[in-house]
């Protein structure tokens, strides 16, 4: 969270702990732009072996669909395989989110719409 806020983003979120995913997590904003900072606290957590490798870097984008299960069958039926099924996320509300992967693009989370997530404006 340091070194984004000496770039200028500011928290918008308490961290929230995980414990389906076994991750910390925070929101920040600069200029309109929201990002998720996840770091795990467990070996068994869903990104502990890309952070072990890759240390810090980003790792998927999130999209907000208006219709959560269409988005879902779109990427499906373009070449993204689902990761896991939805599930909610403590995180934003209990919103449910969906990661897919695609081998040439990398990981995508859909997210469900829903004016209880206070981070996006």
């Amino acid at each position: 969270m340091e070194a984004f806020q000496k770039l200028g983003y500011q928290a918008v979120s308490e961290i929230t702990h995980d414990t389906m995913r076994l991750v910390d997590i925070c929101f920040m904003q600069l200029d309109g732009y929201t990002i998720e900072l996840v770091s795990p606290y467990d070996s068994d957590s869903v990104v502990y072996s890309m952070v072990k490798k890759y240390r810090n870097m980003p790792y998927h984008i999130c999209y907000e669909a208006d219709d959560f299960w269409e988005g879902i069958k779109h990427l499906e039926l373009n070449g993204f395989t689902r990761m896991d099924e939805p599930c909610p996320a403590p995180a934003i509300g209990g919103r449910k989110v969906c990661f897919l992967m695609n081998a040439r693009m990398g990981i995508v989370e859909i997210l469900e719409k829903g004016d209880n997530y206070v981070v996006i404006g």
